[in-house]
């Protein structure tokens, strides 16, 4: 429902928007406002077409690791603490080892390997799902971690720097690995408010206090390091993991005398169906974005942001990376559009606060609004209940968070 009024708020607001420009001279606007469905509609379509490969890749080694014994070890790993936050899902169910592995993805910035996993947990979780059309408690709070978007090693963003020519393209990954564990903490939080999880259980403290403890001492450790050597090793920690989880799964398959080659291909078949799936789930989703942003929409909200804050703040720099933060739950493309905006503007540039601030926002959080549509579109779920609010509010405390430390790294 929460959806459905955003969507529809968007075309709304895009063609008052149209309408005033039109008569105030700007007779292009509505085809401006046009030409950008169109593109974003086959946009759309290339985005389904260039998941079904990476699709079938990562279900093909997740049936090769399923069938071999690997997920289910994974999973038992965390047992414990899935047991607290996802109580419905029984502990030998495949669904574990599949969300394991995607926020594992998701930690590692790949992601590539993130979404294939995370459509694979959803379908698993689908089947435990008494109500098909209505998203299941599980399910959100799966959703909700994800588009909380806890980031250990921000390559992307790190990479896209570079290529910018900053001065230290890493100089962003403490505040992003700070502003994202903030969101994906709140996103816990709230979930866990609305389906009474107590969060003082001793495991959940444990598992929580133990994470907590590995981000600061990665923190520690990286903070140690050049810019070139942590661009290297974090690039490279990502890489061979990922790899020594492929070659791993083989390898269990084969002392099961697994036949790896046709669990591949079982589970890449998967794939294919869900690419297709996704397809109007993602023209919806985009098309609006894209209007909404074509109309002008967009830049006057931002030129009302920066006068609101302008009445209580002497210091509004932060106002100009905010389109970034707007754009990140709804399209990562158009996220990283705005971030590369900035980079390239003369005013700014990839190394002033607002670049750094911008870079921040990029890694701080996830796409809400483009995995809500691809991850229950994928099971034809149409009653999200709270998880978009949810999903929301973890976005506004990486935003803030983002902001906060932004000025305290980068401010002066």
């Amino acid at each position: 429902m929460v959806l459905n009024y955003i969507w529809i708020s968007f075309f709304i607001i895009a063609f008052i928007v149209a309408v005033y420009k039109t008569i105030n001279g700007d007779v292009e606007i509505f085809s401006t406002i046009m030409n950008s469905t169109f593109d974003l509609a086959a946009t759309s379509f290339e985005i389904a077409i260039g998941l079904t490969g990476v699709l079938c890749l990562w279900l093909g080694i997740m049936s090769i690791g399923e069938k071999g014994g690997a997920v289910q070890l994974l999973s038992k790993l965390v047992g414990p603490f899935f047991n607290r936050l996802f109580p419905e899902v029984p502990e030998d169910h495949p669904a574990r080892g599949a969300m394991l592995m995607n926020f594992s993805a998701n930690m590692l910035g790949l992601d590539n390997a993130a979404t294939p996993m995370g459509l694979k947990a959803m379908t698993e979780l689908q089947k435990l799902n008494p109500k098909k059309e209505t998203a299941s408690n599980a399910q959100i709070m799966f959703l909700v971690l994800n588009t909380s978007g806890l980031t250990l090693i921000p390559i992307t963003v790190m990479n896209y720097r570079a290529q910018f020519g900053a001065e230290n393209p890493a100089d962003v990954f403490i505040p992003i690995l700070i502003a994202t564990f903030f969101a994906s903490l709140v996103g816990l939080i709230t979930v866990a408010i609305y389906q009474k999880i107590n969060l003082f259980d001793k495991v959940i403290l444990a598992y929580l206090g133990g994470m907590t403890a590995f981000i600061v001492g990665m923190i520690w450790y990286f903070s140690g390091l050049t810019p070139e050597e942590l661009k290297l090793q974090s690039s490279l920690i990502s890489s061979v993991i990922l790899f020594l989880i492929i070659i791993s799964f083989i390898l269990m398959a084969l002392r099961k005398k697994i036949n790896v080659y046709d669990a591949f291909i079982d589970g890449a078949k998967e794939g294919f169906g869900i690419a297709i799936k996704i397809i109007p789930f993602l023209v919806a989703i985009l098309v609006s974005i894209g209007v909404f942003r074509a109309s002008g929409a967009m830049d006057l909200f931002n030129d009302g942001v920066k006068w609101f804050f302008a009445l209580f703040l002497e210091d509004v720099r932060f106002v100009d990376a905010l389109p970034t933060a707007y754009m990140k739950p709804l399209s990562g493309s158009g996220a990283r559009g705005m971030m590369l905006e900035v980079f390239n503007n003369p005013d700014y540039g990839v190394d002033s606060f607002v670049g750094k601030l911008s870079s921040t926002f990029q890694g701080a959080t996830d796409t809400t609004f483009y995995i809500v549509a691809v991850y229950f579109g994928a099971v034809n779920i149409k009653h999200t209940r709270y998880a978009i609010k949810a999903g929301l509010l973890a976005d506004l405390a990486g935003v803030i968070a983002a902001i906060y430390i932004g000025y305290v790294f980068f401010g002066t």
